[in-house]
């Protein structure tokens, strides 16, 4: 039995069934034993790969991206370049790498990193040592604000709700013949949830972010006060309807409730639910990630670096850009949505 389990145990036995949302917060950010704390989750000895990791394109064309919207707003002598959930600092290695073709850009810009886990900020430290750290969104200094936001929002806890007739039964986390189960709660109305009665019938399940929308509604107003805009990239759609609470151990699938803290636990981003907190910024049009890379010149870079290479080299760059991009790949599954100032226009790559 993990310390984690213990954890969740003796707070369960102390205060009845929690929530997803608690479970997932235990799991993955017990400040001790979470699955964040205690290990560097990335690449192939991992548990999960990340487009930044699977090939430097994508970092390149982000920064880019980014770069060009810096360009479109004036070119501020001071900015702040941020990045939630900076994984091992791969993203933003190479968007700094990338933008140094930009006169000014990377002399403006202060890097500030959003992370929590301790294990993770040697890893970025050893990749992007001038950055600095804060352990929230809050933290960040005011000022021009531009944003990277990569499997950042498909870590932070959900609560589920399935619909019975006119109100709704939470699923909570308890014990069961000794073991953490998952479970339901009994029924009742949730203000919350009101509008989804016009789109759901009994037995559908949707799934609320409760700390998506403060940290959304802070972005939005940097960038409507300050100027700047967000890149934010993950997987998802625009409103949430099923399961899609996942568990993933050494890249395959697994029971999200079996051995807490030793697997990533994610869900699906809803886009909406971003796009309604983002006032006083504007959004885009939600893009595939395929899309967006594509029109960001994804193929034309890889034909580049193609040229150079052959043998094993070669495949990686090839399977490497079909995995960004095909529909089957991460192409369709990832998607990204721009936030940027009333009456600007929004980063290359995404359509308003």
């Amino acid at each position: 039995m993990s310390e984690i389990e213990d954890v969740l145990r003796a707070r369960i036995a102390a205060t009845g069934p929690i929530t997803i949302a608690d479970y997932m917060a235990e799991t993955l950010m017990h400040p001790e034993h979470g699955y964040y704390a205690t290990r560097d989750p990335f690449g192939a000895a991992g548990d999960f790969i990340t487009a930044p990791e699977i090939s430097q394109m994508f970092g390149e064309l982000v920064g880019l991206s980014l770069a060009k919207s810096w360009l479109d707003q004036g070119a501020p002598d001071r900015f702040i370049l941020a990045e939630l959930g900076p994984g091992r600092g791969t993203l933003m290695s190479d968007i700094l790498r990338a933008t140094r073709s930009v006169p000014g850009f990377v002399e403006a810009a202060e890097v500030h990193f959003v992370e929590t886990s301790p294990e993770l900020r040697k890893a970025q430290a050893l990749r992007v040592p001038d950055a600095t750290w804060h352990d929230t969104m809050a933290d960040l200094p005011e000022g021009p604000l531009w944003l990277v936001a990569n499997e950042f929002f498909d870590a932070l806890p959900i609560r589920q709700f399935v619909r019975q007739g006119p109100g709704w039964r939470e699923r909570i986390v308890g014990m069961r013949n000794g073991d953490i189960q998952p479970g339901f709660g009994d029924q009742t109305t949730y203000g919350f949830l009101a509008h989804r009665l016009q789109d759901t019938r009994d037995g559908d399940l949707v799934e609320l972010c409760p700390a998506l929308p403060a940290i959304v509604q802070d972005i939005g107003r940097r960038i409507g006060t300050h100027g700047g805009a967000a890149l934010i990239i993950d997987y998802g759609d625009w409103r949430s309807l099923g399961d899609t609470f996942q568990a993933i151990r050494a890249h395959e699938a697994t029971d999200p409730f079996l051995d807490p803290g030793e697997a990533d636990l994610t869900a699906h981003v809803d886009f909406e639910a971003i796009a309604l907190a983002a006032s006083p910024a504007e959004f885009s049009k939600l893009t595939t990630q395929g899309v967006f890379l594509e029109r960001l010149g994804i193929t034309t870079r890889a034909q580049h670096l193609a040229s150079k290479l052959a043998g094993a080299d070669l495949e990686r760059v090839v399977l490497a850009h079909r995995r960004l991009t095909h529909p089957d790949e991460m192409g369709d599954l990832f998607k990204v949505l721009a936030l940027y100032p009333e009456g600007r226009v929004p980063p290359p790559g995404c359509d308003p």
